[in-house]
């Protein structure tokens, strides 16, 4: 199939590309102009902004996929500038999201595959929650909210494309492996691994990781299956802050996370990380296996969490 990926420069976007070459498929790769010497091996590289919406009717028409594949956030910024990565990723998944799905019908494609986040559930009902628990659109933190209701409308949209245009949505968990936060050398590592990141009183917010080799998968899976929804991606161990923050800083060889008063939490680590490490819930993987015919290689964080 011809197939495009959008943000193909990312931490999924980029193995995806060859993932789905490596399967027959004839790959064009979505960029932006200033990531053009970043872009990986592809059939074609198409350079275009999502949020130019006739630049990008335009290249996806030039390349005439049948499959349309969302990666794109900002989150590369983190690191630099963590508001404006934050605004422009919510950008991306309502006013670009809005744009690709135009140029995606306009090109013909027949289905088009999305990123979302596992991890955005309101924290209610049982530890672990399937794709039908509500977003926590009305969180207290006024930055999560925001962020919850743009992923919110990017499921809307992905999903109300019109019969003509199949959706997918891929809820990933929290990603590790190479490229991320969680990698030795990223923000969150780095933390850890210096005796940084404390751990709030009982840890029982639960989190559901995904490596990247398995987020690709899901992909992959998604681009050929003929299902349509939500999904979550995510490995079959959820945990609680007080296993997996431990066993990670023992991984990496950093000291064990000093425990601080939940109350002082959101102080030290801010409401989101204090909410992911004390109220949040885990997600159930099993549509995916049964719908989408997925299954992690990494069935465990245990394995492969601090090792990369």
């Amino acid at each position: 199939m011809r197939v495009l990926v959008a943000g193909a420069t990312g931490v999924v976007g980029h193995p995806l590309v060859g993932a789905l070459r490596a399967r027959g498929h004839e790959v064009s790769a979505l960029v932006r102009a200033e990531s053009r010497d970043r872009a990986p091996e592809a059939d074609a590289v198409v350079v275009a902004d999502a949020l130019d919406r006739e630049g990008l009717l335009s290249a996806v028409s030039a390349a005439r996929p049948e499959v349309v594949v969302h990666q794109m956030t900002a989150l590369r910024l983190l690191p630099a500038d963590p508001v404006e990565a934050f605004a422009l990723t919510a950008r991306l998944r309502t006013e670009g999201t809005a744009n690709l799905v135009a140029a995606a019908r306009a090109a013909g494609a027949r289905r088009l595959v999305a990123q979302s986040v596992a991890f955005a559930a309101a924290p209610a009902g049982g530890p672990v929650l399937d794709e039908d628990a509500p977003l926590y659109v009305d969180a207290p933190d006024a930055g999560w909210a925001a962020t919850v209701r743009a992923v919110a409308e990017l499921e809307r949209q992905v999903l109300g494309g019109g019969p003509d245009l199949a959706g997918v949505v891929l809820r990933y968990g929290t990603l590790y492996g190479p490229g991320t936060g969680y990698a030795r050398i990223g923000g969150t590592g780095q933390r850890v691994l210096t005796g940084k990141f404390p751990l709030p009183e009982g840890g029982s917010g639960i989190t559901s990781f995904v490596h990247v080799v398995d987020a690709v998968g899901a992909a992959v899976a998604a681009v050929e299956s003929e299902a349509t929804g939500v999904f979550h991606v995510a490995d079959d161990d959820p945990a609680p802050a007080a296993q997996w923050l431990p066993h990670f800083a023992r991984t990496l060889g950093g000291p064990p996370p000093r425990t601080i008063p939940a109350a002082l939490a959101p102080r030290l680590l801010g409401w989101f990380m204090t909410h992911q490490l004390t109220a949040a819930r885990g997600a159930a993987n099993d549509r995916a296996r049964t719908e989408l015919g997925w299954k992690p290689l990494r069935p465990s964080w245990r394995d492969g969490l601090g090792r990369e």
